[in-house]
């Protein structure tokens, strides 16, 4: 199982340095877990910066994994791991997703650099994948 952090959607829908990298974990649907916060935060940052059908299509994408919503165990267990890793709560949420599906997060996000069950790359340029802004 895999699940992408917001950044990595956001790469791979820019087209940008690391698109390839988060390609086989987006593309292999089958296997793919997509927490509700990132659509969030992607269809926000996509709307921020092209227009809303662009968002609209995006999410059309991400909806092709099995999306999980926030229940009061994940919120627990992210609120937890928050603490504990000293994580935004968009990251918190996103990692005990990937934790409660046995799943690898994959990320270029340097906040999960040196996390178990994270495959991180380094970010190479500014794209679109710029770090989703929380409200």
């Amino acid at each position: 199982m895999n699940v992408v952090d917001s950044c990595g959607w956001l790469e791979y829908f820019a087209d940008g340095e690391n698109a390839d990298f988060f390609a086989p974990a987006i593309e292999d649907t089958v296997s793919l877990v997509v927490p509700a916060v990132s659509l969030f935060e992607v269809f926000k940052r996509i709307l921020q910066q092209r227009t809303e059908d662009d968002a609209l299509r995006a999410i059309a994408v991400m909806q092709q994994g099995r999306v999980i919503v926030l229940d009061n165990s994940l919120a627990i267990s992210a609120a937890k791991l928050s603490f504990d890793l000293k994580l935004p709560m968009a990251d918190s949420l996103i990692l005990a997703t990937a934790r409660s599906c046995a799943a690898t997060l994959w990320t270029q996000d340097d906040d999960f650099e040196r996390i178990p069950g994270v495959q991180y790359i380094k970010k190479k340029s500014k794209t679109l994948s710029g770090s989703p802004q929380a409200e």
